[in-house]
């Protein structure tokens, strides 16, 4: 039987592309992302809210939508510095996928399967779409 997990992969993030700029356009979008660098924060086909997020307010711990060297994640805000304009993007089985510039953090996990995220009310960008 042929591997089909990078296609999978790739569809994933074709995905997480195309929510990206819906989100950077002003919509709050709801996904079911696939696979498991999130468990258990987020579990494979969880529906998933995201806001968009003025990124000067994420702090470690949250859950956002970015884009570091070229690909789009939904992971984990692990390190901020603010004073620069960026973030730290890691999963949560201790991968760093690396820094970002605030205008590379698109949006904001709100909720995983109808249960709202902490933190998150003054993070939404004003103005966005409701999901």
């Amino acid at each position: 039987m042929p591997n089909t997990d990078g296609v999978a992969h790739a569809v994933a993030m074709g995905m997480l592309e195309a929510a990206a700029a819906r989100v950077a356009g002003g919509a709050t979008i709801t996904v079911r992302p696939t696979g498991g660098s999130m468990i258990p924060l987020i579990a494979s086909r969880s529906l998933v809210t995201i806001a968009p997020v003025d990124a000067a307010k994420v702090e470690v711990g949250d859950i956002v939508l970015a884009k570091v060297a070229g690909t789009v994640y939904l992971h984990l805000v692990s390190a901020v510095n603010h004073a620069a304009g960026r973030v730290q993007i890691s999963n949560n089985r201790g991968r760093v996928n690396g820094w970002t510039s605030h205008a590379r953090v698109f949006g904001i996990c709100t909720s995983v399967d109808g249960v709202v995220r902490p933190r998150i009310a003054t993070k939404v960008r004003s103005g966005a779409e409701p999901a």
